[in-house]
């Protein structure tokens, strides 16, 4: 018997896929903290040395926003920063998938910008607070259309970068990514099962910064594909 519900149950949020008319579901994001060393040094912090397991935090499903797409400024915050990141698709799940199986379970990737309310995030910190809230609001998840894996590969090496109005912000190499994606996989397994529609933002390179309203990021990953977002006024 199918289940009956209250009212309307919300549309299940999605990610266009290039050259299908197909889209991608979206089941969670995850997004990996720190996994460039020159940001990490850039935030203060050291980065991870060998052994050491990876941070993971979570945004909605529902705060992927379409590429191209333009935003409202979000509230609380009077410092919203990009993060130009590597997105993983994945088609395939499970739990404690070894490193070498991981990469298995991805269909594509994308580029994708981790918006993050880093006065909020900062001051949660400080307090030894959590800090989801920096990370996990509304419109948070820019996202370009994913590229298959049958078309692409799975890119180990490339030009990463974001510009905000045509002036170069970030760019680094996937190639610094700290924890390699199987390796991300086969962390984040451990913690959680993983499944068919779940999104995993892999880092970002050095040089994050400001929006204001009225301005226009554009991210690029080599190989991937590029992601566009304008903060609205």
């Amino acid at each position: 018997m199918s289940a009956e519900f209250l009212f309307p149950p919300p549309p299940c949020p999605s990610v266009a896929v290039a050259q299908d008319v197909r889209r991608f579901p979206v089941r969670r994001i995850f997004c990996i903290a720190l996994n460039y060393a020159a940001h990490a040094r850039e935030m203060g912090k050291e980065p991870a040395k060998g052994g050491e397991p990876p941070v993971f935090f979570a945004k909605p499903a529902d705060a992927v926003v379409e590429s191209g797409a333009s935003i409202p400024y979000p509230t609380l915050t009077s410092d919203l920063h990009h993060e130009i990141e590597l997105v993983a698709a994945l088609s395939r799940g499970g739990a404690e998938i070894p490193v070498e199986k991981a990469l298995d379970c991805v269909f594509g990737y994308a580029a994708g910008i981790d918006l993050t309310r880093r006065d909020l995030q900062t001051a949660a910190r400080n307090a030894g607070r959590p800090w989801d809230m920096s990370k996990g609001f509304d419109h948070s998840a820019p996202i370009g259309a994913i590229r298959p894996v049958a078309e692409i590969g799975h890119p180990a090496r490339g030009r990463i970068a974001l510009s905000v109005n045509g002036a170069l912000r970030q760019e680094g190499d996937l190639g610094d990514l700290i924890w390699s994606v199987a390796e991300i996989i086969a962390a984040l397994s451990r913690n959680v099962a993983l499944a068919p529609g779940d999104l995993i933002f892999t880092g970002t390179p050095s040089g994050v910064g400001p929006l204001l309203a009225g301005d226009r990021a554009e991210g690029v990953v080599e190989h991937v594909g590029s992601v566009a977002v304008s903060i609205g006024k």
